[in-house]
């Protein structure tokens, strides 16, 4: 073991050369980042989750019943043994063959079969109170982490001179308001990562799970290094358009369709905004280009930025995700007003919604209920799950 964890903690590796652990040890004088440090991460991830539960219950829950949000789900499926078993055990979207196979058996017509599968996916799906509460939680979070890291970073030289990263690296001293700001960021992904098993589930949950490994992993390794001062750049970056996101699904929920049109409206500029233009051309011009200027590359500098790319590689997606549907909601809107949010059903299948979407309506339904369903308007299946923030 102890062979393992010399290699583990090569200096060569984590260090730029002739720089030891010795040389980063807390003095008298100076604090840096420890390794062990991060462990209080985890009962703190404890805390927030319990938090969590006693905000959505506590808080959430009666904002959502003020706004006449109703615990009530979807439409519940009659019970049928033979569909049951056909829905559980094979498929729960039968392709045409087997619809006319279980038409003719149970003597229905298909459209009645498509309709029993269509409510059976929407009952396990949860109510608009428990999405509202979950909303609710997010935007609290990422407003007050956003909050605070704008007030801590305005008073730090390295927010209007980037250089100020690389200045005397890595001996830059720890300081109580940076490990609040990282220990608190690294406790909140990982309560995500526990709790997006039990969350509600969506269809870009695999991306989002490695979403949250490469934040993770993004947080500790430049505290380790003491990369800190960039990795508050980062996460401030990309926590800025989350409460936006989350502020507009609480309004789509609620039903506020003019709040929510501006809201998503505002998240979108503001996603690409920094996600596409600044993060890019502020922080990796910085960790790529000044850092090796100043420090030079060293291995987990190399790591580091290999990170911080695959994090730009999600924020491109989610980005095209966003202009894909407003491109198609202006090219449907030609016709008449536009509204940037009422998108159809195959704009869903890109963004936000449950791990089963509703599907299409049958044949000879208009278009206007083509666009919502269960009462609600169609931005609830614009918005994006979230944003990739060092985050996230």
């Amino acid at each position: 073991m102890a062979g393992i964890l010399a290699w583990f903690w090569n200096e060569r590796f984590w260090l730029p050369h002739n720089v030891t652990w010795a040389d980063l040890k807390n003095t008298e004088e100076a604090t840096f980042p420890q390794a062990e440090d991060l462990y209080l991460a985890f009962p703190l991830a404890f805390c927030i989750f319990m938090v969590r539960l006693i905000f959505e219950r506590f808080v959430a829950k009666p904002c959502a019943i003020a706004l006449n949000i109703q615990a009530n789900g979807p439409q519940i499926a009659p019970p049928n043994a033979i569909l049951e078993k056909v829905f559980t055990a094979i498929t729960k979207h039968p392709d045409e063959k087997r619809l006319e196979g279980l038409s003719k058996q149970l003597d229905w017509d298909v459209r009645s079969i498509q309709r029993w599968f269509r409510q059976r996916r929407n009952q396990e799906k949860p109510s608009t109170l428990t999405r509202f509460c979950e909303s609710m939680w997010r935007f609290s979070f990422y407003l007050y982490v956003f909050t605070y890291g704008v007030r801590f970073l305005k008073k730090t030289p390295w927010l209007w001179n980037t250089r100020h990263c690389w200045y005397n690296y890595p001996y830059q001293p720890l300081t109580t308001d940076l490990h609040y700001y990282y220990i608190l960021e690294l406790s909140f992904y990982w309560s995500l990562m526990f709790s997006q098993f039990t969350d509600i589930k969506r269809k870009d949950f695999g991306i989002m799970f490695l979403h949250h490994l490469v934040c993770i992993f993004l947080i500790t390794f430049s505290y380790v290094n003491n990369m800190a001062r960039v990795g508050t750049l980062v996460l401030c970056l990309h926590d800025s358009a989350d409460a936006l996101l989350e502020a507009a699904k609480m309004a789509n929920y609620a039903k506020f369709q003019k709040m929510c049109d501006l809201l998503f409206v505002m998240f979108a500029v503001v996603f690409i905004t920094t996600r596409l233009g600044i993060f890019p051309l502020w922080v990796l011009n910085t960790t790529l280009f000044e850092s090796w200027e100043i420090v030079g590359p060293y291995p987990s500098w190399w790591v580091f930025n290999l990170l911080l790319l695959l994090i730009q590689g999600l924020n491109c997606f989610w980005s095209y995700l966003i202009v894909k549907i407003a491109c198609r909601a202006v090219s449907r809107g030609k016709a008449g007003k536009w509204n940037p949010l009422h998108v159809s059903k195959d704009d869903r299948s890109d963004i936000e919604s449950s791990s089963d979407e509703e599907d299409s309506e049958p044949p000879g339904k208009n278009a206007h209920t083509a666009t919502t369903t269960n009462g609600t308007s169609g931005t609830n299946g614009y918005l994006l799950t979230g944003s990739c923030s060092m985050d996230d």
